[in-house]
């Protein structure tokens, strides 16, 4: 199954997220646009694995001990691409948050996983294949405190792609 680490989000979150990627759709000539149930913030994503690294990984995440901390959503902005662009909002970095991404792909690492060496940019995916003229911008900033992280499976269901947490790790649970 394939499989990544995401932060997902709240009703509030997910509505402002959803009203971003409808301005963008409104504004463009074509595009694949992210469904809401489907828009969340990668950590790592961990590609095809076996029972055994689903296992690995959830033991993995039971590892890394964070404390809640809030994420800002502050701007809309693209990855160019030949023809058509990847459209994302974006994450305003903070120590927190580098940090558990760091912790994350430390101990995923240190279970066997093979992980992208990029710079980790964290970024909510909007839109594929987006053909537009709207420009990049700065957006009123909006967010959430993070409070849990999730191991999400990703498959097509009924030929729809479809994202399942199926482990979830809450924050600062303190080993006694």
């Amino acid at each position: 199954m394939r499989l990544f680490v995401a932060i997902n989000f709240e009703r509030d979150t997910l509505l402002k997220l959803t009203a971003l990627r409808d301005k963008l759709r409104s504004n463009s000539s074509r595009g694949n646009f992210v469904p809401p149930e489907n828009l969340h913030l990668t950590l790592v994503f961990l590609g095809e694995c076996n029972q055994a690294q689903v296992d690995a990984a959830k033991k993995a995440m039971d590892k890394v001990i964070f404390d809640p901390f809030e994420i800002r959503i502050d701007s809309l902005g693209r990855f160019k691409r030949d023809g058509s662009d990847l459209w994302w909002a974006g994450v305003r970095e903070n120590d927190e948050l580098l940090g558990l991404q760091r912790a994350l792909s430390k101990a995923l690492t240190r279970a066997g996983f093979s992980l992208d060496r990029k710079k980790y940019r964290p970024h909510i995916t909007l839109g594929r294949r987006v053909v537009t003229r709207f420009p990049p911008r700065k957006v009123e900033p909006f967010g959430q405190i993070v409070t849990s992280i999730d191991l999400v499976k990703s498959e097509q269901v009924n030929e729809v792609l479809t994202y399942t947490p199926i482990y979830r790790v809450r924050e600062n649970r303190k080993k006694f």
